[in-house]
């Protein structure tokens, strides 16, 4: 398996927009908090996030609180921003979306 290309500024910066809620951290990752109605929902996005990570073979950083989870997506391996990340925001974006549905 090839290692994950970094992104280039400008090819984040094209990206970033359809990433609704994601933010830059730096240049070597993005962020986003998610709210929840209770503990245990925000408990319950972790797992869900946790499966799809682990099926990526891709695993973010994720910060549970109250009522909130934030989300650190960068690639180590390669240094940044790659296209992985990309996609767990978006698969993170659906999964709260569907969980608020």
């Amino acid at each position: 398996m090839s290692r994950p290309r970094k992104l280039s500024p400008e090819e984040v910066a094209q990206a970033l927009p359809t990433l609704d809620g994601w933010s830059l951290v730096g240049d070597t990752a993005i962020t986003r908090h998610y709210g929840f109605p209770n503990y245990l929902a925000g408990i319950e996005f972790v797992v869900l996030v946790a499966h799809e990570a682990e099926a990526m073979n891709h695993h973010p950083d994720l910060h549970i609180g109250w009522r909130k989870v934030e989300a650190v997506l960068s690639t180590h391996s390669a240094g940044g921003i790659t296209e992985l990340d990309l996609t767990l925001a978006q698969r993170m974006n659906a999964l709260h979306a569907a969980m608020k549905a």
